[in-house]
């Protein structure tokens, strides 16, 4: 019994630091890259080349921690069978692939705000329609955590076991097949987090890093299925308190306040992959519009 366990044991030990490892890593480069940029609502998403590294490195961030008890399971299965002769499906195409899925939510995600900048304009600045969008947005985000796709998702995230061994398909095509699936899932369970991301600022190492922990409560530690509806509320009347007094929200930073103003001259000052200064915020400091 000793030997048939030694081999998983170890993998789990070393995956798992691997994960810590990689996380740690994209939140360094995440705060080198993102500090003093919160411009608040509407902060630019620049480039799409800049956005796509910058993102892709904050998913890595947010969500490998959350992630790492399926991770961790699929290599030690996969371990496992290649142990009894069965082929090897590589943990590291399974982890490629989930991220992946988040890239491409990063890129939907982009595409709707260049929609929205150039078909909807100046209405929503942020002293025009600005505080009812984003308020709005959060408390759709809370009314999300209600709905049975939310719990199906959730579900999935937290009982790895399940998909794991049900799911189970050989080969790398296997594990970017499973790897792509497990993101979906993931996505159908956060996205709406990451709604509120955007509405209360992209660029915001704050907002960020309260999602992450949100993200990790409910997918990994016990009784996170039930935090659904407490976080609902808190949620929807965040966005009441967004939309009727923005001001006073703790930790937003307002368009066209002193803070979001350094943010946009330090966007402004960096190498040419940042946000171009012309459009280093929508509205041009003074709301979410172009």
């Amino acid at each position: 019994m000793s030997s048939t366990w030694a081999q998983p044991r170890v993998s789990r030990t070393t995956v798992t630091a691997v994960l810590i490892a990689a996380a740690l890593a994209a939140w360094i480069v995440t705060v080198g890259r993102m500090r003093g940029m919160d411009a608040g609502p509407g902060t630019s998403l620049g480039g799409l080349g800049w956005y796509l590294g910058v993102w892709t490195t904050m998913m890595a961030a947010m969500m490998l921690p959350s992630t790492a008890p399926m991770v961790v399971l699929f290599d030690r299965v996969s371990v496992e069978r290649a142990r009894r002769g069965q082929a090897h499906v590589p943990t590291s195409i399974f982890v490629l692939a989930y991220l992946l899925v988040w890239a491409a939510y990063g890129l939907l995600a982009y595409g709707l705000y260049r929609l929205v900048v150039h078909t909807v304009g100046g209405s929503l600045a942020w002293d025009r329609a600005g505080p009812y969008v984003a308020g709005a947005a959060v408390a759709a985000a809370g009314l999300y955590e209600l709905t049975p796709l939310k719990s199906v998702c959730l579900r999935h995230c937290r009982s790895p076991l399940r998909f794991v061994v049900g799911g189970w398909r050989e080969g790398p095509l296997g594990a970017l097949r499973m790897g792509t699936v497990h993101g979906g899932y993931c996505v159908g369970c956060c996205w709406g987090l990451m709604l509120v991301l955007f509405a209360l600022g992209v660029m915001s190492l704050t907002w960020m890093a309260v999602v992450a922990a949100l993200v990790f409560v409910q997918k990994v530690l016990p009784g996170g299925e039930a935090t659904t509806r407490m976080l609902a509320v808190g949620l929807v009347v965040a966005g009441v308190w967004i939309a009727a007094s923005p001001g006073s929200v703790p930790g937003l930073v307002q368009p066209g306040s002193d803070g979001a103003q350094r943010a946009r001259d330090r966007m402004m000052h960096m190498e040419p992959t940042a946000p171009p200064p012309a459009d280093a915020h929508m509205g041009s400091g003074d709301g979410m519009g172009p």
